[in-house]
């Protein structure tokens, strides 16, 4: 280290972050280059605040006294139209009449008729004792018609700017120093007047100006007394605080001097220092050498489990196929998916879902052998390198152990958890040779296997991809079915037992462009899991209450529509904001819509009673669709705000070939009576079946025996018919 103990030149220094030693030959050089400069610093700084307080005294000398001048200015200017209004008031009467008939006049003529009334013996009376030393009348043409000094008589000032502002109705003044002046009585000399140019106005009629001179040279004597005054106080005041600063700037060179010469002083003891920080350094570079590593772990690893994460799984998979590929050998790619794992977040909370995928791990980890990998993707989702697979039959088996073995019971804090775990399997080379194809292909085997009943394994086979990627454009042309209009809706009629309409249900349908005709059965679960169902759910609610409105229009009154409601529009948590609103929207009663809702949906959501609840008080109907396919409990089901049970077409099917389903109907139809619930029956297609519903009490029959769902007219014209016939017999 004996090159940090040498001084540093300034380049070094900021490159290093070390201090500039001053013990060598280059510092002593630096401190005296510092006093230098101090001292002319302070020569530079006395000269500018020399010249910068000269400069302000003067600047506050001129203010001062442009200040002044404008206060006398505008008291002079009032004192003078003051004036003006004492003399319109005292001798307007007599000069009127002479500047009405001045025009075409000479000075001789206006003089004469000055002398013959007596003019300026008045005016010098009014004027006796004031400071008013002259005064002139112009009339509008700008002539002189009345001037105490009686030769300006007949002078022509229209020209004169103070004249031109007083007949344009302002009042105009002006200070002026006057070495000899002739006012009333006498000839004055070197005074200040101030000349004010004021319009004379009767009745609102401008009749003339009036000029009048104020004699302020005592004023202006006195400004320039307190103006000298004044500066001689500011340059003192000026001159002390030159003084105090000057003080203050050479108490700071004597510090600064006293500093540098300290500064060599000092230097050993920042050597030692700086040898003191190399050894920090040197602490701080191990440090920041640990936490690159710690970051490049973080980077590469799952931070809860310490298993490879995605990346490092990449890039250890494709260093296998590329070994596996010189050697010919094979391996396996296991996508491991634990079953139902979000049921134990969402009910137990994330630290005890973390704390078990922790304990997963360490089951996998303890059957996998040392050359395997095992890393998490995310979530619940683990995935495998098998190193040389010899025969798909070992996979297999080993797929089937590691299910067994997560089958078995976690015992997390006091929770015994049971979990199971399906397994996609896809072999190098043969179901891929590349690290996304590979992963793709076990991940899509892994979907097979929930797909085939959970809790088991599946190897990969083309066909998967196949149905995989005809899901994907299967899922691509519904979400855009609704813009391209695709959707629409079929009814399909609903009746009382006597076969009489009672309202109809509305059905979805789907004619895409490219596939045609597509089945509820291969759209519907799709849209389902993909969460499009949503959407597509708001769609039909707003177009069957849409088609309600549009019949009524038409003169067809249907009393009540049923719309199918999914799991996912009551897990979403705003559909009751969403059916108030289409409700508003189309202006629709909430009576006329039924809002149907599968027994299981309402056992499997937590919230389901405050849900419905919620829609009861809006007012529209409620009815448990697929009744008596589920669990419900009797004592829950009494809770609900509901008004109908829909009996499920499995045991409708059953009248008259299976015993324990005409039982259950007739279960449900007493269950329903005594709870003060309607009932209906639906898949019913048969005479049979319609008079054995009948004898049993079911209120509502809706089947192919009465009418298929049919589009939106022919709907309306066989309701007119039904309705009619009906009509007619009775």
């Amino acid at each position: 280290m004996s090159f940090i103990q040498q001084p540093l030149n300034p380049r070094e220094a900021a490159l290093t972050g070390c201090p500039l030693s001053l013990s060598g030959p280059l510092g002593r050089g630096l401190s005296r280059k510092i006093l230098m400069n101090t001292f002319h610093l302070i020569r530079y700084f006395s000269t500018l605040s020399f010249l910068l307080i000269a400069l302000a005294g003067g600047a506050l000398a001129l203010f001062f006294h442009q200040h002044e001048s404008v206060q006398i200015k505008y008291m002079a200017e009032d004192r003078n139209v003051a004036m003006t209004q004492v003399f319109r008031n005292a001798l307007w009467l007599d000069f009127a009449p002479m500047v009405s008939m001045s025009a075409g006049r000479s000075a001789d003529e206006l003089r004469q008729q000055v002398e013959q009334r007596g003019l300026h013996a008045k005016v010098s009376a009014l004027m006796r004792d004031s400071e008013t030393v002259k005064v002139k009348i112009y009339n509008l043409d700008g002539l002189t018609v009345y001037s105490s000094d009686l030769k300006q008589i007949g002078e022509d000032k229209r020209s004169n700017a103070g004249f031109i502002a007083a007949a344009a109705g302002n009042v105009v003044s002006e200070l002026t120093h006057r070495n000899q002046f002739d006012a009333f009585e006498e000839h004055r000399v070197d005074i200040d007047v101030i000349s004010s140019y004021a319009p004379i106005r009767e009745q609102g009629r401008l009749m003339g100006v009036f000029e009048v001179y104020q004699d302020v040279t005592s004023y202006v004597r006195q400004l320039d007394q307190a103006k000298w005054l004044v500066g001689l106080i500011v340059l003192a005041v000026l001159g002390a605080l030159y003084l105090v600063q000057l003080l203050v700037v050479r108490r700071a060179q004597a510090i600064l001097s006293h500093q540098a010469k300290q500064l060599e002083t000092a230097n050993r003891e920042l050597d030692r220092r700086v040898q003191e920080r190399t050894a920090e350094l040197h602490a701080e570079i191990v440090e920041r050498r640990n936490a690159e590593l710690r970051l490049d772990y973080l980077a590469h690893h799952d931070p809860l489990t310490g298993l490879p994460n995605r990346l490092m799984f990449a890039e250890q998979l494709k260093k296998s196929i590329g070994l596996k590929a010189r050697e010919a050998l094979q391996l396996a790619v296991l996508f491991i998916d634990l079953d139902r794992f979000k049921e134990v977040n969402d009910t137990l909370g994330h630290a005890v879902g973390d704390e078990l995928l922790v304990a997963v791990t360490h089951r996998l980890e303890s059957r996998l052998r040392v050359s395997d990998t095992l890393a998490r993707l995310g979530g619940d989702e683990f995935i495998c390198i098998i190193e040389d697979v010899k025969d798909a039959s070992v996979v297999s088996a080993l797929a089937d152990k590691l299910i067994d073995l997560l089958s078995q019971p976690f015992q997390i804090v006091e929770h015994e958890l049971y979990i199971t775990a399906s397994i996609g399997i896809c072999l190098y080379p043969a179901d891929g040779e590349n690290v996304d194809v590979l992963v793709r292909n076990a991940d899509t085997a892994m979907y097979q296997a929930k797909a085939h009943g959970r809790g088991r394994s599946h190897f990969y086979t083309p066909e998967m991809t196949a149905y995989a990627q005809e899901r994907v454009h299967l899922e691509a042309l519904l979400r855009r079915a609704i813009k391209a209009d695709e959707l629409s809706l079929h009814y399909q009629l609903k009746v009382d037992i006597q076969g009489r309409p009672t309202g109809a249900e509305a059905l979805l349908r789907w004619t895409s462009a490219e596939l045609g005709t597509v089945p509820p059965i291969r759209f519907i679960p799709l849209a389902e899991e993909t969460g499009f169902i949503v959407e597509l759910g708001e769609w039909v609610l707003r177009r069957a209450c849409r088609q309600i409105m549009t019949w009524r229009v038409a003169g067809l009154v249907l009393p009540k529509m049923a719309v199918n409601l999914s799991v996912k529009q009551i897990e979403r948590g705003n559909i009751v904001e969403v059916v108030r609103a289409i409700l508003d929207e189309t202006r629709l009663e909430p009576a006329a819509l039924e809002l149907e809702i599968t027994e299981s949906v309402i056992m499997n959501i937590e919230d389901a009673l405050a849900i419905l609840e919620k829609l009861h008080q809006i007012g529209v109907q409620l009815a448990v669709d697929d009744f008596g396919t589920g669990y419900s409990s009797l004592a829950y089901l009494k809770l609900l705000p509901i008004n109908t049970l829909k009996i499920d077409r499995s045991f409708v099917i059953g009248i008259g070939e299976n015993a324990g389903d005409e039982a259950i109907i007739r279960t449900v139809i007493a269950l329903a009576r005594s709870l003060k619930l309607s009932t209906v029956a639906e898949g019913v297609d048969s005479a049979d079946q319609v008079d054995f519903l009948s004898a049993h009490g079911c209120d509502e029959i809706q089947g192919y025996f009465f009418g298929k769902p049919q589009p939106a007219d022919a709907f309306a014209e066989s309701w007119r018919q039904k309705t009619s016939c009906i009509a007619s017999l009775n």
